[in-house]
């Protein structure tokens, strides 16, 4: 991927990034936001994030469609948050009987090497860290969220994200 064309400026470098994520960062999205609008309103934000900061990209430290999903999905929480009370249209009640038939981020990235490698070592971890990690970064789960569901402080959440991450860095030989 040619982030480091972004970086300099080069449009058709961003054009081509467009085109080879933006399906998958708009299913993140909108898995998290479950508004169309809203989630072209985000992933508009996200490109011109990465315009704006492809020079901060790291191959170190993650791969390019990891450092995308995470803009992507700390948009799409930052919108859901931003929106509030005006969210809740539907009861409760009703959110229980609604199916989402739409396949979940993680299973529209499944169809890719690097989803099934991290299939494989997301499987490695323990059930509690899986499940959170799962959570946070796939489902749009805030980590407050997550260690409330857990029972947990947040900064024991925060930790058991950050070493499970730590690990599957390692699994994955980023």
């Amino acid at each position: 991927m040619r982030l480091g064309a972004v970086a300099r400026g080069q449009r058709e470098a961003l054009r081509e990034v467009y085109d080879l994520t933006s399906a998958k960062l708009f299913g993140i999205i909108l898995r998290i936001l479950h508004d169309r609008e809203e989630a072209e309103d985000v992933l508009q934000d996200v490109y011109v994030t990465v315009w704006n900061r492809a020079d901060r990209y790291d191959p170190a430290r993650a791969s390019p469609v990891t450092w995308l999903a995470t803009i992507a999905r700390n948009r799409a929480i930052d919108r859901l948050r931003a929106l509030g009370p005006r969210r809740a249209g539907a009861s409760m009640e009703d959110a229980e009987t609604l199916a989402d038939e739409a396949p979940d981020a993680l299973s529209r990235l499944e169809a890719d090497d690097e989803a099934r490698a991290l299939r494989r070592c997301l499987e490695t971890l323990d059930a509690r860290t899986r499940g959170s990690i799962v959570a946070a970064f796939f489902g749009g789960v805030t980590y407050e969220d997550v260690a409330a569901r857990e029972g947990v402080p947040l900064g024991t959440m925060k930790s058991t994200i950050r070493r499970g991450l730590i690990r599957l860095k390692g699994c994955l030989g980023s």
